[in-house]
């Protein structure tokens, strides 16, 4: 499997449960080596490009131990799993002993079989990678300290919560500079070439091993951003940033391996030029989960360099179950619009199925939740749509929606355009009109094709065929160039059209 798509779909499995879920089911252990097919099948979704198997890493013994001793995790974990038990906790998969496959989930050889899987149906292979921190019986804590932010023992006294002895060593715990220290991880130094070399061929050896890596918390390390959470403690700042500095060899060992950004505070852009080809969308989740339609609008205004370099979603590992959030409407007029914006979109691992309870990822097992089948169906069919229409091919547009005197609920709709190129038969002109508001909303859409100028709309019958129902709608092309087209919808309702 070697290129990626312009707009990649990426399916997050979360590996632990997954696994457990699908040994229950079949009275045996599974690994990622004999994985039965129906379930490759399953997480392979029509129009799904890449599944990313988040945690398959070799959890840390140590920061087991630390979780099922700490009073606020093991809260959560009952929060989540009334009935839980010490067995169900792993351990953070963001507590990494070693950057090889946990012998649990089949170990590498397991992990090579999973990718051939993934090929065989189209997909490519995502895994994480964490530069922020590792855990703290990590080989390097004893073989190399000195890659690690070091303190003093004036440190460990005045601070304790952030500072750990190791050895002769006092070690500093993982941090970002808004929250308290991570108790189960120790601190990497971003600013020592040692460890950016030692960086860079970690990313080496994972990208052998997969078609795309997403890095945890990348904005940890950027110059500007580590000096304000370890000023002092660092060293002086380096000329060059850490990720163009680690990226650069890669690029040269492994051209093809897409690397996404875990990123938040607005930091996207920047990541997006320190050589990052995706960065989490968090700006246009916040907005969608908040229904702010003026600030998703606001935020589609943004470049297209810009925006067709993000990654939108509504769950991952990080964020509650949507099901959880949005009442079902809403959130399918939400799923619409990720689903049809420029960019990657990214899909969480029974989000489709609608379930709700957000498992904390130290946990690999969770509840039985009754599983909307309608709910499933619907979204499988979507993506499905989207990408065997090829609505997102082409030059993408945000369109305007008016309103009239005495109607000012237009300023709740969303419209989008795509259209493919002159030369591309197989892809068409599409256009997204979504009503994100609890209430009905009507307006006319100002249209705009690149390859098809509004007066051109004119002096012909069109066809609109909604995707979504298969619904058709007859309208002229001289009312829609001269007022645009009218749009009636109910509370979140929406239309995927296809204009013929």
């Amino acid at each position: 499997m070697t290129s990626w798509p312009r707009e990649p779909v990426i399916y997050e499995v979360n590996t632990g449960i997954w696994l457990a879920d699908l040994s229950r089911a079949e009275g045996r252990m599974v690994t990622l080596a004999d994985v039965p097919a129906h379930a490759w099948d399953a997480v392979t979704p029509d129009g799904a490009d890449a599944v990313w198997l988040m945690g398959v890493w070799e959890r840390s013994q140590a920061g087991r131990d630390l979780a099922n001793a700490n009073a606020g995790l093991q809260a959560g974990f009952r929060e989540a799993l009334p009935d839980v038990q010490p067995g169900d906790v792993l351990g953070s998969p963001y507590c990494v002993r070693e950057y090889r496959v946990d012998g649990a989930f089949g170990g590498p050889e397991g992990l090579a079989v999973a990718r051939g899987e993934l090929a065989g149906r189209g997909a490519r292979l995502i895994l994480d990678y964490v530069p922020n921190h590792v855990a703290p019986d990590h080989p390097w804590v004893s073989s190399h300290p000195e890659l690690f932010v070091n303190g003093t023992e004036a440190d460990l006294q005045a601070e304790p919560e952030n500072w750990l002895r190791s050895g002769e060593r006092i070690l500093a715990h993982g941090r970002d500079p808004y929250f308290p220290a991570w108790p189960d991880v120790v601190q990497l130094n971003a600013f020592l070439p040692e460890l950016r070399a030692a960086t860079a061929a970690t990313l080496a050896d994972i990208a052998s091993q997969c078609d795309g890596i997403r890095c945890d918390m990348a904005m940890l390390l950027t110059n500007q951003v580590f000096a304000k959470t370890w000023g002092g403690k660092i060293g002086p700042e380096p000329g060059e940033e850490f990720w163009p500095a680690v990226i650069a060899g890669l690029r040269t060992e492994h051209p093809e391996t897409v690397l996404i950004a875990e990123a938040y505070w607005d930091m996207e852009w920047e990541l997006q030029q320190q050589g990052f080809d995706f960065c989490y969308d968090k700006r246009l989740y916040d907005r969608l989960v908040s229904g702010d339609v003026d600030g998703v609008r606001d935020h589609l205004r943004a470049g297209l360099d810009y925006q067709s370099r993000l990654v939108r979603f509504l769950e991952n590992h990080d964020e509650p179950r949507i099901a959880s959030v949005l009442p079902p409407a809403a959130e399918r007029a939400a799923a619409l619009a990720v689903a049809t914006l420029p960019g990657a979109t990214l899909w969480h691992e029974g989000q489709f199925e609608g379930r709700r309870v957000h498992p904390p990822v130290f946990l690999s097992r969770r509840p039985d939740e009754p599983l909307d089948q309608e709910l499933a169906d619907w979204y499988r069919r979507l993506l499905a749509t989207v990408a065997g229409r090829r609505v997102r091919a082409g030059d993408w547009r945000l369109l305007g929606a008016v309103g009239w005197p005495d109607n000012d609920t237009c300023r709740n709709l969303l419209a989008w355009s795509w259209s493919g190129a002159a030369s591309d038969t197989d892809a068409g002109r599409h256009l997204v009109v979504v009503n994100y508001s609890a209430a009905p909303a009507a307006g006319r859409i100002e249209l705009a094709w690149s390859d098809l100028q509004t007066a051109d709309l004119a002096g012909r019958s069109w066809t609109l065929t909604d995707l979504l129902n298969d619904r058709l709608f007859e309208r002229s092309g001289d009312e829609m160039a001269s007022e645009g087209l009218f749009v009636e919808l109910p509370a979140w309702g929406a239309h995927l059209l296809a204009v013929q």
